[in-house]
C-alpha cells in the first residue's frame, strides 16, 4: 500500500467519525483551530518565508508571490474568518418533511459529501479555508497544494491537526499531502471510492487537467476572464474607480478583470481617464483597433488576448457599439466568472444581467467581490462556474448532499 493509500482510507475512516458530529463540537475544533494558529504564527511565517524564497529564486512573479505570501495581519485575517465560519449555522441536518398519501414520511435530510479532494495552486490561505469549511460541514478533507507553497501548506496543517487531537478528533480529518508531484494529483484524480468529489482551484490549465482525467466526480470551479462594461450613460468617474478597482487592486486573483469593454460613444472620453489611472500601477493596456485611435502609444491586442487570464498587470481594451455587442464579446470569451456593467441606463442593466450566462453579474460594481467572504458565507471552497450542484462562490451550503430517511408503519408497495 502507496502513502497516499494510506492518507486515503485514513481520511476515509475519519469521515464515519465527523459525519455525525454536532454543532457544537464541530464549533469547539473550529475555535481551537484559531487558537493554534495563533500560537503557531511564527512557525507558520518561517515556512512562508522558506516558500516566498524558493519562489523567488525561482523566477516567479511579483503577482503571484503577493498570492503566496503572508503576514502577521493576514494570518489573524485567516483566524478571524475562522471566527466567521463559527457564526454560521450548521448546514448539516436540515430537513423537508413530506408525508405521503399512503402514510410514508419521507424526510430530505442534509448531510456531508465524504471526503472532499481539493488541487490547489500558490494561496496558502486556501489550506485554511478549505480544512474550516470542511469540518464545520462535517466533510473531511485532502488537500493537496501546489509546491510553492508546500511548508506554508504543511505548517497549517500542523496547527489544524494538532487542534483535532485536542478536541479528541481523527487528526486525520484534516490532510496536506506533502508529495506535489503530478503522480499525488493523478492520484487524488483516480481515487475511486476514496475520495467523494474532487474541487480543482486554480488557473485554466489546473482546472482543464482536473476536468479532463479524473474518473471521481468534480465541481469544476473557474479560471477568472472577467470583464468590466463601462456603457454609453455610465458615470465615467464611478467607472474609473471600478475598472481601476477590479484590475489593479489585486490582479493574481480569479475576480480580478483582464477586459475592458467602453462604448464607442464615450470611448473618446473616458479611455485616457482610464489610461492615466492605470499609470499609478503600471498596468499594460492592449487595445482594439478603434482602442489604438485613441491611445495610440498602448499595445495591439490580439483575439489571444481577450481570451486571456493574465494575473498580472495587464489589461485588453475593446471599443463596442452597444450593451449588444458587448454581452456577445462577453458570453464568447469569458469563462463564466464574474462580470460587470457600468451603467445608468435600467433597460441595459436588466438586458445585461439577464442575458450574461457567467456565475456572477454586477452592476455599478466592482468584480473584486465574488468572494465567499463578501457574499456572507463565512469563506469560501472556490467559485464554481458550472451549472451542476452548485455555482458561484461554494460555501457551507456548496459541501452537503442530501439522503432520504423513510418512516413508515408497516406499509408494502402494490
Amino acid at each position: 500500500m502507496s502513502n497516499l493509500d494510506v492518507v486515503f482510507d485514513g481520511a476515509k475512516k475519519a469521515s464515519f467519525q465527523l459525519s455525525s458530529a454536532s454543532e457544537n463540537e464541530k464549533n469547539n475544533i473550529l475555535s481551537k483551530v484559531a487558537k493554534t494558529i495563533g500560537e503557531d504564527m511564527k512557525k507558520i511565517l518561517d515556512a512562508n518565508a522558506e516558500d516566498i524564497n524558493n519562489a523567488r529564486a525561482n523566477g516567479m512573479s511579483e503577482s503571484m508571490i503577493d498570492r503566496l505570501s503572508l503576514s502577521e495581519s493576514k494570518i489573524n485575517a485567516i483566524i478571524n474568518a475562522i471566527g466567521k465560519v463559527i457564526a454560521l449555522p450548521d448546514p448539516i441536518g436540515k430537513a423537508e418533511t413530506n408525508i405521503r398519501p399512503n402514510g410514508l414520511e419521507i424526510r430530505k435530510v442534509s448531510v456531508p459529501l465524504g471526503v472532499v479532494g481539493i488541487i490547489y495552486e500558490s494561496r496558502p490561505n486556501v489550506t485554511v479555508d478549505a480544512a474550516c469549511l470542511c469540518l464545520k460541514s462535517g466533510n473531511v478533507c485532502v488537500l493537496r497544494g501546489g509546491k510553492e507553497a508546500i511548508n506554508s501548506n504543511l505548517a497549517f496543517c500542523d496547527s489544524i491537526r494538532r487542534a483535532l487531537k485536542e478536541c479528541g478528533f481523527d487528526e486525520n480529518c484534516v490532510n496536506v499531502l506533502s508529495d506535489t508531484s503530478r503522480d499525488s494529483a493523478k492520484a487524488l484524480m483516480t481515487a475511486n471510492g476514496k475520495i467523494d468529489v474532487l474541487i480543482p482551484r486554480g488557473g485554466k490549465g489546473l482546472i482543464q487537467s482536473v476536468v479532463e482525467n479524473a474518473t471521481v466526480p468534480v465541481i469544476e470551479t473557474g479560471a477568472g476572464n472577467c470583464h468590466v462594461y463601462v456603457d454609453e450613460s455610465a458615470n465615467l468617474d464611478m467607472a474609473n474607480e471600478i475598472a481601476f478597482n477590479a484590475r489593479a487592486q489585486r490582479p493574481s486573483v480569479c475576480n480580478s478583470a483582464e477586459n475592458l469593454l467602453v462604448h464607442e460613444k464615450i470611448a473618446e472620453k473616458f479611455l485616457p481617464m482610464m489610461q492615466e489611472r492605470m499609470k499609478e500601477k503600471n498596468v499594460e493596456l492592449r487595445g482594439c483597433e478603434k482602442t489604438l485611435k485613441i491611445l495610440p502609444d498602448i499595445t495591439a491586442a490580439t483575439e489571444e488576448d481577450f481570451y486571456t487570464e493574465y494575473n498580472d498587470y495587464i489589461l485588453s481594451v475593446k471599443v463596442v457599439k452597444d450593451v449588444f455587442e458587448a454581452v456577445t464579446h462577453i458570453n464568447e470569451h469569458s469563462t463564466k466568472h464574474s462580470e460587470a456593467i457600468v451603467t445608468e441606463n435600467k433597460a441595459n442593466a436588466d438586458y445585461f444581467t439577464t442575458k450574461i450566462d457567467s456565475a456572477a453579474v454586477y452592476v455599478n460594481a466592482s468584480t473584486r467581490f465574488t468572494d465567499g467572504e463578501e457574499f456572507g458565507l463565512g469563506a469560501e471552497i472556490g467559485i464554481s462556474t458550472q451549472k451542476m450542484h452548485a455555482r458561484g462562490p461554494m460555501g457551507l451550503e456548496a459541501l452537503t448532499t442530501t439522503k432520504y430517511v423513510v418512516l413508515g408503519t408497516g406499509q408494502t408497495r402494490t
